[in-house]
């Protein structure tokens, strides 16, 4: 890492940069939680491509117990220490992989003040900023797009990398792409779920695959259950899978994709390279 590659990251440190007023007041939450991790993997290598951090509460809960205690008066601190923690785990996991953090863009105020702790966190354990990703969530209502374009491309200018989250869901659509270019898209479940047997998704996500190819930015597909969705996001050229087909989220741990589904598309990847008819 240098300098150059990391302007924002030099001068913070050189005390250049100045703090978000709301990080030196920060009160305290008022409810804990800690995070999951799934694996994003990649067809083309049967290796993990990279790993989602998702919120949990401390003992287990999912992430609609823990959200639900977020309103305007905590979502700023909550934004924060989702950053930060899921960082420290990482690693403390010793996660070598892209590490992917939701965020919510109604909680960043000033970009490049509220970045602050989050380098701070990735400088403090070493954690290369290059490997890190930020996921706009579709579930939330951005209020401002101009807003939500500064932010991408503060982070773009940090050396962060973007997606949007939940592509296809939610309250954006397309729409965000009018106003930035993401370097990720993560299709929602509902476009994945069943896709073998759909003609209508199936075209759906074969036009969404050629869009991704001329903006240009990377696909992944969300949510993915069954060898047979599995196989037919493949043949449509997304090789980047994340689901329960492969891997669970793990508490606080990283779980390994499932070998024997890895084993299984490899082989009839293998199979229709050998034998396009098939």
């Amino acid at each position: 890492m240098t300098d150059r590659e990391f302007p924002l990251q030099s001068r913070m440190m050189a005390g250049t940069v100045p703090e978000c007023g709301r990080c030196r007041t920060l009160e305290p939450l008022g409810f804990d939680f800690t995070m999951a991790f799934q694996p994003i993997v990649d067809l083309a290598s049967g290796a993990v491509w990279g790993w989602e951090a998702l919120v949990r509460g401390r003992h287990g809960e999912n992430a609609a117990h823990v959200l639900e205690q977020v309103n305007d008066a905590n979502r700023y601190q909550f934004d924060q220490r989702c950053r930060t923690r899921a960082i420290e785990l990482a690693h403390q996991l010793g996660l070598a992989e892209r590490l992917s953090i939701n965020f919510l863009p109604n909680a960043v105020y000033e970009p490049r003040a509220c970045i602050r702790a989050t380098i701070e966190a990735a400088s403090r354990v070493g954690f290369p900023l290059e490997r890190l990703q930020f996921e706009i969530t579709e579930v939330e209502e951005v209020r401002n797009d101009g807003h939500l374009r500064r932010i991408v491309e503060e982070y773009r200018a940090i050396g962060f990398a973007t997606a949007i989250d939940d592509f296809g869901a939610g309250f954006a659509g397309l729409n965000l792409l009018t106003h930035f270019k993401p370097d990720t898209l993560k299709l929602d479940m509902n476009l994945i779920r069943n896709i073998d047997q759909d003609d209508r998704r199936q075209l759906i996500v074969r036009h969404l695959v050629l869009l991704a190819a001329e903006l240009p930015c990377t696909l992944i597909a969300e949510g993915v259950e069954t060898l047979g969705e599995a196989r037919c996001l493949a043949e449509m050229g997304i090789s980047l899978q994340q689901g329960y087909l492969y891997a669970r989220p793990g508490f606080e741990s990283l779980p390994a994709p499932d070998p024997g589904v890895l084993a299984s598309l490899l082989a009839g990847k293998l199979a229709s390279q050998a034998n396009p008819a098939i």
